[in-house]
């Protein structure tokens, strides 16, 4: 079975396939429904295509089938992976990684090898993936960029100023926006990062390494002089 949100990939592969004496199915989802449907047809192998392998969460659904059709062989088809994005494919319980553009003898290939039980992933990438599984603790900036996901870019550059001192005038003037707006900003942020403080805030952001991440200061702001007007 061949699921992917861009139905055309998904149906040229799985016709490939089918001109090589395969049996396959193919379906166009989205991410949050494709664990549904792999379920629901429990295929032998289920080549499950991912657009960002990096993103947080890109591997739930494989999660998913794993934990209710542990018999499925998942193979995950994407871009060029980096270690990390293989490592976290195998920790989801993948049976192997596809590239986007391998060639058509590949994924026979490689879906050979996931019935059989077998690791189907290039041996250097699957070195690359071991690596990150064993040693997690090489990313020592992890929970910095953790919480620079969970910040929009205004609340960014609110906490970048609270670290760098500025009270809720100054941050209003700064960002030209009006002060209640720039405190109601101050308060999410705060509940986000789980602080009480605007001083545990700045602390836990220059600890976690959260502000080198965030960038220049006031590159999201529209700067000072700048009408307030009602913000999205």
């Amino acid at each position: 079975m061949v699921v992917d949100d861009h139905r055309l990939l998904a149906e040229a592969l799985a016709s490939a396939l089918k001109l090589r004496g395969h049996r396959v199915l193919a379906a166009a989802a989205p991410a949050a429904g494709a664990a549904e449907l792999v379920i629901a047809r429990a295929p032998e192998v289920c080549l499950l295509g991912t657009a960002q392998p990096a993103q947080p969460g890109a591997f739930d659904p494989v999660v998913r089938i794993k934990r209710e059709r542990p018999q499925v062989a998942v193979l995950v088809l994407g871009p060029v992976p980096s270690p990390r994005g293989i490592a976290s494919a195998f920790a989801a319980g993948a049976s192997g990684y596809v590239r986007h553009d391998e060639r058509i003898e590949g994924v026979e290939r490689a879906i050979i090898k996931a019935r059989a039980g077998e690791a189907a992933v290039a041996p250097a990438l699957l070195q690359g993936a071991f690596g990150e599984l064993l040693n997690p603790a090489a990313q020592p900036d992890d929970e910095g960029q953790r919480l620079l996901e969970m910040l929009t870019p205004r609340e960014i550059e609110v906490l970048v100023r609270v670290a760098d001192g500025e009270d809720t005038r100054l941050i209003a003037a700064g960002m030209g926006i009006a002060p209640s707006t720039a405190r109601t900003h101050v308060q999410r942020v705060l509940m986000k990062l789980g602080v009480g403080s605007r001083l545990e805030a700045a602390a836990l952001a220059a600890r976690t390494g959260l502000l080198e991440r965030a960038g220049p200061v006031r590159q999201y702001g529209r700067g000072p002089g700048t009408e307030a007007g009602p913000e999205s």
